[in-house]
């Protein structure tokens, strides 16, 4: 069972993934480097070797226990440089040819512009010592040109298929987790969050409540005006929701006309205000094609060892019965009792 769970957790979790696989090749490909050397007398190579394995080991290990995979990668990507560079300089021609990997490596484990100046440090470091001590890297200024135009000509095209795919792999993200009319998280975020959100409360006792809302009517829209309409409906209803709103709040859409407000550290008096306020915006504010639209609210605190899926059962039963209430109707509940609110005109 926990391999599974390892395998799965590699998979929803790219740069996780990166960091063990570049680890998993650095410590294969370098250790017997560092044994040889070491076993030769080379032994400033050696350590540097025996600090890279080390470290990769490291990196990994805090990757995945704490699943920061930020400091783990600028850690690795700038030990690897002072490494390399050690390496270049102890070795000469024959240790420039790690530089290669490095640079890939670099642009692997942080962003396109952090690996660019990482490369820009090394090769400055590289040159300025050749140039230092004539001889000691390079074997003509002929070579260290060639080396110099090959290394930036592999680094620009790293950056530049390195920001592509960050660009890509974030709108992918994106889409993912937003619905593509509105702009507002979609149901798939949303179970995401409500599971985080039950898993604080379990273990700081944090308040959080839940707001469910559904267009009154909102059929008769798309009948008689058709979807874009309706579509247009929508799209302003989002946006008056996310401005009147504060910025911690987490606005879902799961249904078609229905939507999830989630309130981090409120209680009920604050989501009963918070729902009078959302639902007098919408009254007052949003408009149909021919009409004013409203809106029915069902809300919910959330219980100390609840499962997610039981609250919102609980805020959707109360936006069912604001709804058979007559419609632009409040319904709070938050486990004692509940508290049916018919708001003025």
């Amino acid at each position: 069972m926990r391999i599974p769970r390892l395998l799965k957790r590699l998979r929803n979790n790219f740069q996780l993934s990166i960091i063990t696989l570049m680890g998993m090749f650095g410590v294969i490909g370098i250790s017997p480097y560092a044994v040889y050397r070491l076993a030769t007398g080379n032994y400033l190579v050696g350590v540097a070797d025996s600090v890279i394995v080390v470290s990769t080991v490291f990196a990994v290990l805090y990757a995945w226990r704490t699943g920061d995979t930020v400091k783990p990668g600028i850690y690795l990507a700038s030990i690897f440089s002072a490494a390399a560079t050690l390496i270049a300089i102890n070795l000469g021609v024959n240790g420039l040819f790690w530089i290669y990997p490095l640079i890939l490596f670099n642009f692997f484990m942080v962003s396109p512009r952090k690996a660019l100046l990482a490369t820009t440090l090394v090769l400055t470091a590289l040159v300025g010592y050749s140039l230092l001590k004539q001889g000691s890297v390079f074997e003509s200024d002929y070579q260290m040109i060639s080396f110099l135009v090959t290394s930036m000509m592999a680094s620009v095209l790293s950056f530049v298929f390195a920001y592509r795919t960050n660009s890509q792999r974030d709108e992918l993200q994106q889409l993912a987790i937003h619905d593509s009319l509105t702009g507002a998280r979609n149901r798939r975020a949303m179970n995401e969050e409500l599971k985080i959100a039950a898993s604080i409360k379990r273990r700081h006792g944090n308040h959080y409540g839940v707001l469910t809302m559904d267009l009154d009517h909102f059929k008769r829209v798309n009948d008689n005006h058709g979807h874009q309409a309706g579509d247009q409906v929508l799209v302003d209803f989002v946006e008056l929701i996310k401005s009147a709103s504060r910025e911690e709040d987490r606005l879902f859409r799961f249904g078609g006309e229905e939507f999830l407000l989630l309130l981090p550290n409120t209680e009920r008096a604050g989501l009963l205000a918070a729902a009078l306020h959302l639902q007098q915006q919408i009254r007052q504010h949003l408009r149909g094609p021919s009409e004013a639209v409203t809106m029915s609210v069902g809300g919910a605190i959330m219980r100390h060892d609840e499962h997610w899926e039981d609250l919102l059962q609980r805020a959707d039963q109360r936006l069912y019965r604001a709804k058979s209430a007559g419609r632009n109707c409040i319904v709070i509940d938050d486990g004692t009792d509940s508290t049916n609110l018919q708001p003025i005109a």
